[in-house]
């Protein structure tokens, strides 16, 4: 059996199945039926989570199958409601194609189709992370991992991404080593792979440096996120979002050790880097549509946004930047203007996620902050009450987040 670092494929099932034998908890699905099996002699059907022979069958797709119903309910809550009817036409039996060109446009339609559900369970299985959904996360991480060994094979910098995400779930489990044991096989990857980007060094490094301070070992913890914040820098700049997190855990782990000044200096940052973008996206929802003059066609793509959010970049700037506003909330007195500045970055936030009800709780927080700070600063105060007459005209939206 092939193996990558001591790993092999059959190892990779056991750490799944450790998961559900070891952290149970009431999982509760809606509209789901199964169906049960009867194998015919010779047919071994497998778990989809811990790969022991399967005897339930997903009645809606009917080609993923189970040990049981706990399981089951994990899986469908984790990623199966999202992916069940995608998971058919890349599971029923090929048919028989004669040509070989008819081969190669299958083989690669399938593969198109395979690296599709990495992206969406990795996208989903990141936001599972941000929202503390640490249990929920490790199904759709264990799917993005099979695919990427299916598409890529199994010593490819591809399946690093998901090797990260069970590390990071681990680490919200309370299960170290075997957190310990994911970010090794990650680790080993990067390093015998020269080409490997400074985005994935960057992802791999704050989850070493998540790692070290769940342990209590801030100066590795410190270390490794300075890692963190360098390749990411090196890859998207010092002020872009994705840097933005390594900045965020950083302060978290000052603020263990009572370092408040360098803590509240590293949140301020992540503010402003998390400010600056939602209001470079609430510039764009606002403008007005232009309108072609002349003859001539219209520009395509004149009305496209750019640079929006994806579902785990909203769920990452949720967890983020309401951990922010509590801090300050409870320092208000200390610091006004910085709860002011969080106040109206969550006002952006929720105004794009169309949540206008949170959207307004937090623009009349900014307001009552901004005015009570000594001083105003680069017309904070103005920007705040430019934003919050636009809430109050803006038509009432259900929320979607």
């Amino acid at each position: 059996m092939e193996e990558l670092s001591g790993v092999s494929r059959s190892q990779i099932c056991r750490q799944s199945n450790f998961f559900f034998h070891h952290h149970r908890q009431q999982l509760f699905v809606t509209n789901m039926t199964l169906n049960p099996l009867a194998n015919p002699k010779g047919v071994s059907l497998l778990c989809e989570l811990c790969q022991k022979p399967a005897f339930i069958q997903c009645t809606k797709c009917r080609v993923t199958y189970y040990c049981g119903v706990e399981h089951q309910k994990a899986d469908w809550v984790g990623i199966h409601e999202k992916i069940c009817q995608m998971l058919i036409p890349l599971r029923v039996p090929e048919p028989f194609l004669s040509s070989e060109d008819e081969r190669q446009h299958r083989h690669q339609q399938m593969t198109h189709r395979k690296k599709r559900m990495i992206e969406l369970t990795r996208t989903t299985g990141q936001k599972l992370l941000f929202e503390g959904q640490h249990e929920q996360a490790v199904p759709a991480a264990m799917q993005s991992l099979r695919f990427s060994i299916d598409v890529f094979g199994l010593s490819s910098i591809e399946l690093v991404p998901s090797y990260l995400i069970l590390g990071e779930a681990s680490i919200g489990l309370g299960r170290l080593q075997q957190a310990e044991e994911y970010l090794a096989q990650a680790e080993w990857t990067v390093l015998k792979t020269p080409e490997c980007s400074s985005a994935i060094k960057s992802k791999l490094y704050r989850n070493l440096g998540l790692l070290f301070a769940a342990k209590g070992n801030f100066d590795e913890a410190r270390h490794q996120l300075a890692n963190d914040i360098y390749y990411a820098s090196e890859e998207f700049g010092p002020h872009d979002i994705h840097t933005a997190g390594g900045y965020f855990h950083m302060a978290n782990v000052f603020f263990r050790m009572n370092r408040m000044d360098v803590a509240d200096s590293l949140y301020a940052e992540v503010t402003t880097i998390w400010h600056q973008h939602l209001s470079q996206l609430i510039r764009w929802r606002l403008k007005t549509p232009v309108t072609p003059s002349g003859i001539g066609p219209a520009v395509e793509g004149a009305q496209e946004e750019e640079g929006g959010l994806d579902e785990a970049q909203e769920a990452e700037a949720i967890q983020v930047l309401n951990s922010i506003h509590d801090m300050r909330e409870q320092l208000a007195h200390q610091n006004p203007l910085g709860l002011a500045n969080i106040c109206h970055t969550l006002t952006m936030l929720y105004y794009l996620l169309n949540d206008m009800e949170k959207a307004r709780e937090f623009s009349r927080k900014a307001l009552l902050s901004s005015e009570t700070a000594p001083h105003e600063e680069d017309g904070t105060l103005t920007t705040i009450s430019e934003l919050a007459k636009v809430l109050d005209v803006h038509p009432e939206t259900a929320a979607t987040s």
